[in-house]
């Protein structure tokens, strides 16, 4: 949590339940490391919360972001707070949206020509990262948690980046009052996400029982058969195929809209084609959504943990489990199995240094080693809880 006020009230509240619900409470802030001040504000909430007699950890960001600097932060903040609640084995980790950003999000979200997903409602509570998350606040108006916190005599810390013109959410908040003038204000854009949110359940539905008919998995890939899937509404292709790349790749978000349909009419014109981390091939007449290997080089796990976040490989404790890639020619059986070699070049094997010893999906396996990777089940959840 930061020191602003939606924060501040949310921990105030969560103290409370906290108190009367006899459970644990931890706090966390995220400092990126973009401005100079986060420090103190970090130690002045650290401060706060031993007033309330809770235990406070900071949570620091260390990485230099590329490219977009808000997505990439949120994207940092999120990674952190669920690694950080996994250690602690926490139940939950709660943040502090509010019924303002749910408004905001909906105008920003529109400016760039956002469907059905995009426009829809935040959710309260939803599972990701292997965490589950809530928002108990996303109800409430930032205006109504500052009385709250004013008539407790609380104090918040006011962000100067909320005042900087540069950032989009800022001039979103800005036009908020205009928008309000011509109908738009904030309980009408949270009516309208709500809405939106109610269509994406039934589009959701729609796409889970056209997967049912025209989508396997294999070895970690999601396949659908070409003909059933071109003959699916535009829509429902575009969910399935946004669903296989977040399945494949573990990514959090789904890809670009524009970039998801270019790339899918390229693939249905018979050309391979990468995004997301995955690959996407157009061969005897289906579709491939597979896991591109470039994207795997450092990925590393050791026998009894999750590697590449969806597979889970026994073997010996000394071993490394990395990406088959090019030690596939030690599998001498791997045509065997029946499944191409590219896609057998980006499953899970084990190795002692540059030794293979065990490539389970490449038919190269021994006593004591285990393979349990991504099903179908998994897909169909994967886009259920999007």
């Amino acid at each position: 949590m930061s020191g602003g006020s939606d924060s501040m009230a949310m921990l105030a509240l969560a103290a409370d339940w906290a108190k009367a619900q006899q459970g644990e409470l931890r706090i966390a802030t995220v400092d990126h490391g973009l401005r100079a001040d986060a420090a103190d504000e970090a130690a002045w909430v650290k401060d706060r919360c031993a007033e309330h007699g809770l235990s406070h950890d900071t949570l620091t960001w260390s990485e230099t972001p590329n490219g977009n600097v808000q997505s990439a932060a949120r994207t940092a903040r999120y990674d952190l707070l669920a690694n950080w609640a996994r250690d602690l084995d926490l139940d939950a980790v709660a943040v502090a949206h509010t019924a303002d950003d749910q408004a905001e999000t909906f105008v920003m979200r529109l400016a760039r020509g956002s469907g059905v997903d995009g426009l829809s409602s935040m959710r309260n509570d939803w599972v990701a990262q292997n965490m589950r998350w809530l928002r108990p606040v996303l109800a409430v108006g930032r205006e109504d948690l500052r009385m709250y916190l004013t008539a407790r005599g609380m104090g918040w810390v006011d962000d100067p980046s909320n005042s900087d013109t540069r950032y989009e959410r800022v001039r979103v908040r800005k036009a908020m009052d205009d928008l309000a003038r011509l109908g738009l204000d904030r309980d009408r854009l949270v009516s309208t996400a709500h809405r939106m949110a109610e269509a994406r359940i039934a589009l959701t539905q729609a796409a889970v029982d056209a997967a049912e008919t025209c989508a396997s998995v294999a070895l970690g890939d999601v396949v659908f058969d070409a003909a059933a899937y071109v003959a699916l509404p535009s829509e429902t292709r575009h969910r399935l195929l946004a669903a296989a790349i977040r399945f494949v790749s573990g990514a959090t978000y789904r890809p670009r809209y524009d970039a998801l349909k270019e790339v899918e009419a390229q693939v249905l014109d018979g050309q391979r084609r990468t995004l997301s981390g995955c690959t996407m091939t157009l061969k005897a007449g289906e579709l491939i959504v597979g896991r591109e290997l470039n994207a795997l080089r450092a990925e590393t796990a050791r026998p009894g943990e999750h590697w590449d976040g969806r597979w889970g490989v026994i073997g010996p404790e000394t071993a490394q489990v990395r990406a088959l890639g090019q030690a596939i020619t030690d599998c001498k059986n791997w045509r065997a199995t029946g499944h191409p070699r590219d896609r057998l070049m980006t499953t899970p094997a084990l190795f002692e240094g540059t030794n293979l010893l065990a490539a389970p999906a490449a038919g190269f396996s021994c006593e004591g080693v285990e393979l349990d990777g991504p099903r179908m089940t998994d897909f169909l959840n994967a886009i259920l809880s999007h």
